[in-house]
């Protein structure tokens, strides 16, 4: 092969790489934002439930 020919090959290889990586950083991103909101809502967690299923007005099966 010629050196073009792998300069060619390694950029794309690079491209891929990078790609992946920011795929990787933005689920990264999305779990810790997740981990944020249960943590941000636990809290919550022992105060009792302000309506009932017996108030709902419509009821999907």
């Amino acid at each position: 092969m010629s050196v073009e020919v792998e300069l060619k090959e390694i950029k794309k290889h690079i491209l891929e790489i990078s790609k992946k990586l920011d795929e990787l950083m933005q689920e990264r991103e999305i779990v810790s934002m997740m981990k944020l909101s249960e943590k941000s809502l636990k809290f919550l967690e022992n105060e009792p439930d302000i309506y009932r299923i017996e108030d709902l007005r419509v009821r999907y099966k």
